[in-house]
């Protein structure tokens, strides 16, 4: 009985096509830490809203909706590229010059009996600065940098805001200017925009961030200007400088290490808000107040 049914199994396999299915082993998970019951980003709200609660009063609802809100970049022109020609290309795009915008309607309607108000001279070097944003309400992205015809990008996105301390700055032609915390390179590059720097130091204690500065001034700056005297980068502790560097200069710009709460809002990664870093959060006052004497000096 048992030899038909083996014959007729073998009949019916030579007509049957086999495809090799592989399969999946079952691996045991593993898991390299465990996921912080209190994510940094939290930890980071709940301290904004207690502290810029009382600080910014009814402002703070909609101050915190801009730091949960995707960020929007400035296009800041590379005036060493062609720059008529990107800042053509970008005004196409609906963009607008918020720069020189803000210096015309400066120039038409002055602000009188404000102290510390800026006067005409202070503008000298900023028409050279051309940073163009979308304007409010519009979430338009732009699209990233190209190497332009002269072999440097045409343009940086970055913060717009970034922008105030080097107006503020109100450079005047042939400055000699010291960046004290310069990376990772917006500001720095910013300055070299003016045309004011006769002499520019960039400065920041972190070499891995020095890496990104001298990338971006690879990417922004011609050669001559790199490798001749007009820029130069240092790795020193700021707080250190005036033991290290005897030279005095016109401007510093001093942006010192701080929260950076919409980083701290949206990633885990490198969070200053994290429980391993709550020494150096508790000590970055004392490091601010000591660069900023420092930069004042």
């Amino acid at each position: 009985m048992a030899a038909p049914i083996l014959s007729g199994v073998r009949k019916l396999l030579k007509h049957v096509h086999f495809a090799t299915i592989p399969r999946r082993h079952r691996h045991k998970k593993k898991w390299a830490a465990t996921e912080p019951k209190f994510p940094a980003v939290r930890l980071a709200l709940q301290n904004f809203d207690m502290t810029y609660s009382v600080q910014f009063g009814d402002l703070w609802p909609s101050i915190r909706v801009s730091l949960l809100s995707e960020q929007k970049y400035g296009a800041l022109v590379n005036n060493f590229a062609a720059w008529d020609h990107v800042s053509a290309k970008l005004e196409e795009l609906s963009a607008r010059d918020f720069v020189n915008e803000a210096i015309s309607h400066w120039e038409l309607e002055p602000e009188s009996g404000q102290s510390g108000a800026p006067s005409p001279a202070s503008w000298a070097c900023s028409p050279n600065l051309r940073c163009f944003t979308f304007a409010r309400g519009d979430v338009s992205r732009f699209p990233p940098a190209r190497l332009g015809s002269l072999g440097v990008m045409d343009y940086y996105l970055m913060d717009a805001a970034s922008l105030l301390p080097v107006l503020a700055l109100g450079l005047q032609p042939g400055d000699i200017v010291l960046d004290l915390c310069a990376a990772p390179g917006g500001k720095t590059l910013a300055l070299l925009q003016t045309g004011c720097c006769r002499n520019l130091a960039a400065n920041d204690l972190s070499t891995s961030r020095i890496g990104r500065l001298q990338k971006v001034l690879h990417s922004y700056v011609p050669e001559e200007i790199r490798d001749g005297n007009q820029v130069r980068v240092t790795s020193w502790d700021g707080r250190k400088w005036g033991e290290l560097e005897g030279d005095t200069y016109d401007r510093v710009l001093v942006d010192v290490p701080c929260t950076t709460d919409r980083h701290s809002l949206h990633e885990e990664e490198n969070n200053i808000f994290q429980r391993s870093r709550k020494k150096e959060r508790q000590m970055l006052p004392m490091l601010q107040v000591q660069l900023l004497a420092l930069g004042s000096w």
